[in-house]
This record gives C-alpha cells, sequence and structure tokens, in this order.
C-alpha cells in the first residue's frame, strides 16, 4: 500500500468517526427529555388498550442492557456504550410508533407534554435510523406472534416448555 492510499483511508475513517459522533450527538437533546418520555411509557405500558407485541418491547431493550452480553463490547472506549443507547431508543421509538394515535393524545395531555415536540423527537429519531434497521424491528412483534400461533396450532408448545424445563415429554 503506497503512503497516499494509506493517508486516504486514514481520512476517510476519520471522516466517517466524525459522522456517526455528529449522528449520536443528535441524541442528546431527545436524552434531555427522557424522564417526560419514561412517564409516558410506564402510563401506556400500564394501559389495557395497548397492544400487548409493542408491550413487550422495553423489556426487551432493558433485558440487552441489564444482560451485558452487547455487540460492541463496553471496553471499547465511547462506542462501547452506544450500541446500548442505540437499542433504547429504537425501542422506545418502536414502542411510541405502535401505540394507538388516540390513546397517545390522551397520555400525551394527560401528562403534560407537547405533542409537537414528541412528534418531531419522533421524527429525529426516525431519520437517525437506518432504514433497514427500522424494518427489522418493525416486524419483530409480529414475527414473535407468528412464532406463537405456529407453535400453538403445532400443538408444540407443552413439548418445548417441557423440554425448557427439563420435564418428561407430554405424550
Amino acid at each position: 500500500m503506497t503512503r497516499t492510499t494509506t493517508t486516504r483511508s486514514r481520512r476517510s475513517t476519520g471522516r466517517a468517526a466524525v459522522g456517526r459522533s455528529l449522528t449520536m450527538m443528535a441524541f442528546l437533546p431527545i436524552a434531555s427529555r427522557a424522564p417526560l418520555y419514561a412517564r409516558l411509557a410506564v402510563a401506556l405500558a400500564f394501559d389495557d388498550r395497548m397492544p400487548m407485541g409493542r408491550k413487550a418491547l422495553l423489556p426487551a431493550a432493558a433485558a440487552y442492557i441489564a444482560l451485558g452480553r452487547d455487540l460492541i463490547p463496553d471496553d471499547i472506549p465511547i462506542i462501547g456504550g452506544l450500541d446500548d443507547l442505540i437499542v433504547l431508543v429504537l425501542a422506545v421509538e418502536f414502542f411510541f410508533d405502535g401505540v394507538p394515535e388516540a390513546l397517545l393524545h390522551e397520555k400525551l395531555d394527560e401528562l403534560g407534554i407537547d405533542r409537537a415536540a414528541f412528534e418531531n423527537d419522533m421524527a429525529q429519531i426516525r431519520r437517525l435510523t437506518p432504514g433497514p434497521v427500522r424494518r427489522t424491528i418493525r416486524r419483530l412483534p409480529v414475527l414473535v406472534g407468528d412464532a406463537r400461533h405456529g407453535l400453538e396450532r403445532l400443538g408444540l408448545g407443552p413439548r418445548i416448555r417441557a423440554w425448557i424445563n427439563k420435564e418428561e415429554p407430554i405424550a
């Protein structure tokens, strides 16, 4: 590799790192409103009108963060903690994306959260999230529901539970 090629490679790597840092900084204003949105998420999670598939996103994200099995190890400075932040932000955004509009507006009004600011924050997150990631996460609640129904139809649910719990199989 020539000296010119090495220099170009370092420049492009540096530009990419700066671009990633600027993108992550765009989440900071949203992070300042996290306590408001946490109250909103809790209020929605305990509401019976909220779809169950969406409710599962928040505990799944919390489990990812709590378990410590990261896509990017936390030992790596700066970006080590970003995967946790990204998972949390995406889970929250998709949780809110699945809320029936009337219910969302009711809870926003109840908690005194400005609708316009909320919508702007959600739009900002959507702009910063890569399309393939958004499409994959959007499909998860449906895929989990389909898998559950498929297992029930095939009668495999009790057998899988027995296998997981190391119980005697059901005849």
